[in-house]
């Protein structure tokens, strides 16, 4: 039969170290209130697309100007 896998450990995503059950998917609650605080401070963004606006993609076919 054949082993099973374990699977990888999991890592902090702002410094590597291996992620804590009580944090996860984070170290500590420093690596957790770092990324709460990049995303509160809008450093973590969507970036947006210009040009074509969701109304002319959408709707019967018909391109309103």
């Amino acid at each position: 039969m054949p082993e099973a896998k374990k699977p990888a450990a999991k890592t902090c995503p702002i410094c590597g170290k291996p992620a804590e059950k009580a944090y996860a998917p984070f170290c500590s609650k420093r690596c957790a209130d770092i990324d709460l605080h990049r995303w509160l401070s809008g450093r973590y963004a969507i970036p947006a697309v210009e040009g074509e606006s969701s109304t002319e993609s959408e709707g019967d076919g018909e391109t309103v100007h």
